[in-house]
């Protein structure tokens, strides 16, 4: 009984494990998961490049922590939605990392930016 292709749906026949008709469809549809893929992740990465490197022109060279007031990321368009990983420590506060920086919201306004070991 024949399967349909799983890029261009024309009938085929063959092993049963088989998906793809052809090897040009099987390339053409991984080309396509591929580049798809790359775009989505290209904008996520521009942001969190992007937040990284806020962070690190507010913390410069050799600051190891700081606290700032949120309006300092905000006026340099730091986007909180987006970060590489999160850790809750002992007092069970959040820190949001971004890369080799973290981050933590304060109640009165104030971020705390550390530096992570790396």
């Amino acid at each position: 009984m024949p399967r349909l292709c799983k890029w261009c749906n024309k009938p085929y026949v063959g092993r049963a494990d088989k998906v793809f008709c052809s090897i040009k469809c099987k390339s053409d549809y991984h080309y396509d998961l591929k580049n798809k893929t790359y775009r989505a992740s290209k904008q996520i990465d521009n942001i969190l490049h992007r937040n990284r490197s806020i962070l690190y022109e507010i913390m410069g060279d050799r600051t190891r922590k700081m606290k700032v007031k949120r309006t300092v990321l905000d006026k340099k368009k730091f986007n909180y939605k987006y970060n590489t990983g999160h850790h809750i420590n002992k007092e069970n506060k959040m820190y949001h990392n971004v890369y080799d920086f973290a981050w933590m919201n304060f109640s009165d306004g104030e971020v705390l930016i550390i530096r992570r070991n790396t």
